[in-house]
């Protein structure tokens, strides 16, 4: 391939227009842009977006896209005319709820970097004058926030983009895309055909229509939402002029699902509150009828019966509206998707065809950014897991899945959502074979990658009376008690104590084999993995720059044959991506066909080795080892492996054997105690053991030293994909720390994404919290200056008060790692 590519993508609107510009910018200058509607108004969402930036998000991700979108349309202007107003954004909340979470909110602003203020109602009033103060307890203020002019904006970024050498087309009907061994090779519109080495889809609503060229399923569903305008309010009038548009801070009044903006000296009002309205796409109006301001496909007519309730909240919020009347407004499509993020990434089907989808004008500009690093640069400085395309298990890429998780999306858009909070529909789309025995010990399940998964059992619950003094835990504030259960603390106690299962199905399960099966691990993965059969090793896959892609647990279970233990579908596909073209390599998810329970505890071993004639002793079966075995006459492969720090094992076998071995290892177990534990008990153990989990502590933005993973970085094994960056890093050089640090009071349960304040200073967040039960008190891992060492003391920052810890030395419980190795 050329040093500049030739290039072509779909969409011309905020997304397509900043990615040429952030192409051009890195050198590539073949580039073209192509679109069905005239330029520069198009007709997609973004030519009728009010443009509001709400920077504050609860993914350090979205907040960072959302922060370089401010800071690159801050710098450009048509012909003088601004393309970003900083009037700044409020937030105001009218129920005490509402209050609460305003102050989670702000902590993620501070944590992530966005300056913001929390105000009382009076200083409400004398921001935002046309509010009814009696109305609201108080907003989130962020002065950074404001209007994008999403249209202008686009011309600006066209002409950058022309001006190095991209060409932008308009008028011009995608009718597919050319492809010649599993890559593309061009995009047809008509009788014409653009030669591409990559084609970028950022068709927003039309994504789906793209992806069907390609056979590519793209996970998001067009929806519509009411925009309206009201008439002349005298008390704007002459605070605005044509050319500013808006003076007043944009609002959001999400305890009634609705957002305000200026036009000068009318108000626009959006709203989340109506039904969901889906778009079918087949039947929407392409425009071939000519384009308008306010005429074109994305704007459906205004349906006033789904506004009506909102209209009346929004005369009681703001009373200069009360003398108003609603005079335009429409219903205009945009985007969801199954999680709410947008879809970011290249297809697994069609190399070189990639996607830019689902993004609002808040974070085009990151988003445009962060693919054009991936494509010149080969990864993105901001870590991508969140939006990655390929991120959904298959489960969650059916119609009727995206159909119905994007109308729910829409709907708690402006809820006020527990980040435990579990979906209430579709839901069993995925259970494991334990799960029969698991309903009837009550478990409590959450839902995850379509997966129910138990975080305690009812069943249980009669042991909480039997916790010796010193494992009670303590009560919990409102926040941290949802979807929370003492039970959990009894679970934990008798794994410690005792023995207990752990269904650890939903963990992805990989089959690698194959004679080019070792070579291509080594190649991906940062550990030695040429071991003998039976080695089981802990092991990162990295990338260029040396950022933690994924870890993974990688057994040999025979010469050819390696079980992968990964994080979910990005790593299958990012082995797949790598599969070497002579075959060598077979690859197969065995996550489904496949359970695993983990038998873990003190008396794990008095537990299992009556049932089996194969040797479970420490000699016959030693730490980081697996062997093919029978329990119970039940064929398994058994790993010696334990992430709660106990002695045990991951016991894994076929799914149609999978009820029968639970229920001989629950027979068994009864004379040891045995009970079921779930995800709440294991979390808390985990982190006792400073176990890492990806993705929340560690992602592509930090190194395996930082992150306190270099243990599992051989670089002497040879060439692996990180292993040039790294060099001459260690943890001695690291300038930053995933830091463990326990809560002084005792009691204060934080639950993440928390900044931390060192000598009163915001220096970091915390990623993974939890109760300590085994050590009694609150444990949270965050990311802090690497100065903060064993003793510092920091402060935590939840729902605005500070929390005393101290960073200590890990892990916390047996560093020695005696009870593991049993």
């Amino acid at each position: 391939m050329a040093t500049s590519p030739r290039v072509v993508i779909i969409g011309a609107g905020i997304v397509g227009a900043n990615l040429a510009d952030e192409l051009t910018v890195r050198g590539w200058s073949d580039v073209t842009v192509l679109d069905q509607g005239p330029l520069p108004l198009t007709g997609g969402s973004t030519s009728h977006a009010p443009g509001l930036v709400f920077q504050t998000n609860a993914s350090k991700t979205m907040t960072e896209f959302a922060r370089y979108t401010v800071e690159k349309f801050s710098s450009l202007d048509v012909d003088g005319a601004w393309c970003f107003n900083p009037v700044g954004g409020m937030e105001v909340a009218t129920t005490p709820e509402r209050w609460e979470d305003l102050k989670r909110k702000h902590g993620w602003a501070t944590s992530w970097g966005v300056d913001g203020t929390l105000i009382d109602a009076g200083e409400c009033a004398r921001r935002y004058p046309l509010l009814d103060a009696d109305r609201v307890l108080g907003a989130l203020y962020v002065p950074s926030d404001g209007l994008a002019k999403a249209s202008r904006a686009v011309i600006a970024l066209a002409r950058r983009a022309e001006a190095r050498g991209a060409r932008f087309v308009g008028s011009t009907r995608v009718t597919g895309i050319d492809q010649s061994g599993g890559r593309v090779t061009g995009v047809r519109a008509g009788e014409d055909v653009f030669p591409a080495d990559i084609v970028v889809s950022c068709a927003g609503f039309w994504g789906p229509k793209v992806g069907e060229m390609v056979g590519m399923a793209v996970p998001l569903l067009p929806l519509a939402h009411q925009y309206a305008k009201t008439g002349q309010l005298a008390e704007l009038v002459g605070r605005n002029t044509e050319e500013s548009e808006a003076g007043l801070p944009i609002l959001r009044h999400q305890d009634q699902d609705l957002y305000y903006r200026e036009h000068n000296d009318r108000m626009g009002i959006g709203s989340y509150a109506h039904r969901p309205m889906p778009v079918d796409l087949d039947a929407l109006d392409d425009g071939d009828g000519g384009i308008s301001d306010s005429s074109m496909p994305s704007m459906l007519p205004f349906t006033e019966e789904d506004f009506a309730p909102q209209w009346e909240e929004s005369r009681l919020l703001l009373p200069a509206l009360r003398q108003a009347k609603v005079e335009e407004g429409f219903n205009g499509v945009f985007s969801f998707t199954p999680d709410g993020h947008s879809l970011v990434g290249e297809s697994p089907q069609v190399r070189g065809f990639w996607v830019a989808e689902a993004v609002w004008v808040t974070h085009s500009a990151g988003i445009a950014k962060a693919v054009a690093q991936q494509l010149v640069d080969g990864r993105s400085e901001t870590d991508l897991h969140e939006v990655d395309v390929n991120r959904f298990e298959e489960v969650q890429r059916s119609s009727t899945y995206v159909a119905e998780t994007s109308q729910q999306n829409f709907v708690e858009i402006y809820d006020v959502l527990h980040p435990l909070q579990p979906r209430e529909s579709p839901r069993d789309l995925r259970v494991t074979p334990f799960h029969v025995r698991q309903r009837e010990l009550g478990a409590f399940f959450l839902e995850a990658g379509g997966w129910e998964r138990p975080h305690w059992f009812e069943a249980n619950a009669p042991l909480v009376d039997q916790l010796p003094p010193e494992w009670r835990p303590p009560a919990r504030d409102p926040w941290s008690a949802r979807f929370h259960s003492s039970i959990a603390a009894a679970e934990a106690w008798r794994t410690r104590t005792a023995v207990a299962l752990y269904d650890m199905t939903p963990l992805k399960r990989l089959e690698v084999s194959g004679p080019g099966a070792l070579s291509l691990l080594q190649r991906l993965t940062s550990n030695q993995l040429d071991k003998s059969v039976g080695a089981v090793t802990y092991s990162l896959a990295l990338d260029e720059a040396g950022g933690v892609r994924s870890d993974l647990t990688v057994a040999r279970l025979g010469p050819e044959t390696f079980q992968v233990g990964a994080n979910g579908n990005l790593d299958l596909e990012h082995l797949r991506a790598h599969l070497p073209e002579d075959g060598s390599v077979y690859l197969r998810d065995i996550t489904g066909g496949t359970c695993c329970v983990g038998v873990w505890g003190p008396a794990a071993r008095d537990l299992v080795q009556p049932l089996s004639e194969d040797d479970f002793s420490h000699a016959g079966l030693k730490y980081f080892r697996s062997r093919r075995a029978h329990i119970a006459g039940v064929p398994v492969t058994a790993m010696r492996l334990s992430y709660v720090g106990e002695l045990g094992w991951e016991i894994y076998t076929s799914a149609d054997n999978g009820l029968r071995l639970w229920d001989a290892l629950w027979e068994a177990g009864q004379e040891h105690g045995v009970i079921a534990a779930g995800r709440a008990a294991f979390n808390s153990l985990r982190l006792e053991k400073g176990y890492r989990q990806w993705g929340t502590d560690m992602t592509t933005e930090h190194d395996p030293y930082e992150a306190g993973v270099g243990f599992a970085v051989r670089p002497a094994k040879g060439e692996f994909a990180g292993r040039a960056a790294l060099e001459g890093r260690s943890e001695e050089t690291a300038t930053r720390r995933l830091r463990c640090l326990t809560v002084d009071d005792g009691e204060s349960v934080v639950l993440g994404k928390e900044p931390v304040l060192l000598g009163g200073v915001t220096a970091g967040y915390v990623t993974s919290a939890a109760f300590g039960h085994t050590i009694g008190r609150p444990i949270a891992y965050a990311w802090l200056p690497a100065s903060a060492d064993v003793g510092t003391a920091v402060e935590i920052e939840y729902f605005g008060r500070r929390i005393a810890a101290t960073v200590a030395a890990e892990p916390l419980f047996d560093p020695a790692m005696e009870r593991i190795r049993r």
